[in-house]
């Protein structure tokens, strides 16, 4: 059984106190999370459960271990580069800069939009995110009509714009374990402008497949946001590193590397059923309610 955030709240963690089967856990969090601050010693020893540990970044190893322990595999979060292919959607002769994600402050679009003001009226923003507290920003922001407010939109939409725009911003401020719409955005051959968070570090390299500014700077932003949308040649050498690092993170690698973990595992219970003892109340479970003999 592969559980991803295995000490959550809810069904991975009951699956992990059950315990039905061999389990591999992948931890994606990283930064402050609240229900990390929560974690007792049971919890602790419930992660003992875990045949192997992953973390998708080293940000995400460091919050586990700091709570629970353990040794971890650090492996990455993997995107199926075929789907961001749009052969028939045309890269837009407009300079259009696209944000999308949940509203929350620490996505830094706030910061984005006051890069934004910065830039040269030929310039358009489309934002695609929704949430609490957007409104105020909607409202600061009302006179400007080179800003589209996209909502929520579907990832379809999504990948078609990401085909259109020139550039993908991603302007966090903190908190982020794994880039994933880094990564995303140079599977579609976008060149990406993005705060040099680790996070963000785990995917791009700066000027040489992302352009990485200061978290929070915001003349440093709209800095790099010119220079990319009117250096082409910077623009192309961005689009061709993102590609190339878009198919080292590939689902299809990832998928390959935890096929042989779960051979590794299943071997490892094949011939030691009894390196993770059950206690009494799951062996109960197991063998009453479920019927499961013990010896299969």
């Amino acid at each position: 059984m592969h559980l991803h955030e295995p000490i959550a709240p809810g069904p991975t963690m009951t699956a992990l106190l059950l315990r039905l089967a061999p389990m591999i856990g992948t931890f994606h969090a990283a930064g402050d999370i609240a229900w990390y601050g929560r974690i007792n010693k049971g919890v602790n020893w419930l992660a003992n459960h875990l045949d192997v540990r992953v973390a998708v970044s080293p940000q995400a190893q460091e919050l586990a271990n700091r709570y629970l322990g353990g040794e971890y595999e650090i492996l990455f979060n993997g995107i199926e580069n075929e789907l961001y292919a749009r052969p028939n959607i045309s890269r837009s002769a407009e300079k259009i800069v696209f944000f999308c994600g949940r509203y929350e402050p620490r996505k830094g679009l706030a910061e984005l939009l006051e890069a934004f003001a910065k830039l040269s009226d030929d310039v358009k923003l489309w934002i695609a995110s929704d949430g609490d507290g957007i409104s105020l920003l909607k409202q600061k922001y009302a006179h400007d009509g080179r800003i589209s407010w996209l909502g929520r939109i579907t990832d379809e939409d999504k990948i078609d714009r990401l085909a259109q725009c020139s550039v993908f911003c991603a302007p966090s401020l903190h908190s982020e374990s794994f880039g994933i719409v880094v990564l995303e955005s140079m599977a579609s051959g976008t060149p990406v402008v993005a705060s040099s968070l680790e996070g963000y570090r785990n995917v791009g390299t700066h000027d040489v497949n992302a352009w990485l500014v200061e978290p929070g700077d915001i003349a440093e932003l709209a800095e790099g946001l010119t220079r990319v949308l009117t250096d082409k040649k910077l623009a192309q050498k961005l689009s061709d590193g993102g590609l190339i690092r878009a198919s080292e993170l590939s689902m299809s690698r990832l998928a390959k590397i935890y096929v042989e973990m779960y051979y590794v595992v299943l071997e490892r219970e094949h011939f030691s059923p009894d390196h993770h003892p059950k206690s009494r109340i799951v062996r109960l479970y197991s063998d009453r309610v479920l019927r499961k003999n013990p010896q299969v």
